[in-house]
């Protein structure tokens, strides 16, 4: 059940002359890929019939694509019209996904600003609640809707907190971002215990099953005193994370999560490495 494929089209997607989404699918299924997320990073501007025709091309060759909200959310902005945008927003993206035939859509909770951490985090949880509710009384439950672990330290987005807005409903399901953590705790992820303590520590908050196929985002990227700088390829060797201890404390906890791969232009090919790795890990475990 595991999947790996990258976050929007490769340099070598276009290198080979293709251009239009419904392409990617063949082109991530002829890599041996299994997913695909589709950013909607500027805006919801996917006509319905666009979508239906992205999600058959995926569903096609078999392989499952997701959604990203768009980068603009903030709920932690304390003005009302904001927070209406910031739900418009994902509500665009999971009608989109849905009519793509998608499960997951992720979004980003929020920025700090000028309010004291506590109560922007607090603000976000309720402005969640409100999100959920919504979620609901547009029938779109049976989708997952995954915020996501941050790298900027001004950013809403630690791991702790992802847990505690996931702990609102079952509706959503953490996205947890591995190089935005080590970016924001400064190259905290090392070793294969490194991971299996963040991994330990969702399965106790929320359970197994529900972990048990959790949203992955991974690259390298590099950072500053603020944490989150800029992403990068798996042929940089400055700053991590890397992938090998990651696909070891899966293997070992028998977690099956949707990875994607946001690395900068190589990102099909990274996931194909991911994937490469976490087979090498069972292998190994298997003896």
């Amino acid at each position: 059940m595991i999947k790996f494929g990258p976050s929007g089209n490769s340099l070598s997607f276009y290198a080979a002359g293709y251009a239009h989404t419904e392409q990617s699918a063949a082109f991530v299924r002829g890599l041996g890929l299994d997913c695909f997320e589709y950013s909607f990073g500027r805006g919801v501007r996917m006509s319905e019939a666009k979508a239906r025709s992205v999600g058959a091309a995926f569903a096609a060759e078999g392989v499952e694509i997701s959604v990203h909200a768009p980068y603009y959310i903030n709920f932690a902005n304390p003005a009302e019209e904001s927070a209406e945008n910031s739900y418009r927003y994902v509500l665009e993206s999971g009608r989109a996904l849905r009519a793509m035939g998608g499960e997951r859509c992720v979004f980003h909770s929020a920025t700090q600003g000028k309010l004291p951490r506590e109560e922007a985090v607090r603000l976000t949880e309720e402005r969640l609640k409100e999100l959920c509710a919504r979620i609901y009384a547009e029938g779109l439950q049976d989708l997952r809707f995954c915020p996501e672990t941050m790298g900027k330290i001004a950013q809403i987005g630690t791991l702790e907190e992802v847990v505690r807005f996931c702990k609102i409903d079952p509706v959503f399901l953490p996205a947890v971002d591995f190089g935005h953590l080590n970016a924001r705790e400064q190259g905290s992820l090392v070793t294969e215990q490194d991971y299996l303590d963040r991994l330990s520590y969702l399965i106790a908050e929320l359970g197994y099953e529900r972990v048990k196929h959790f949203h992955v985002h991974f690259s390298k990227i590099q950072y500053g005193g603020k944490g989150e700088i800029r992403h990068l390829t798996f042929e940089d060797t400055q700053y991590g994370p890397e992938f090998a201890p990651l696909a070891a404390a899966l293997v070992k906890l028998r977690l099956e999560p949707y990875i994607v791969s946001e690395s900068a232009g190589t990102q099909a090919e990274d996931a194909l490495a991911m994937k490469r790795l976490y087979e090498a890990a069972l292998q190994a475990a298997r003896g």
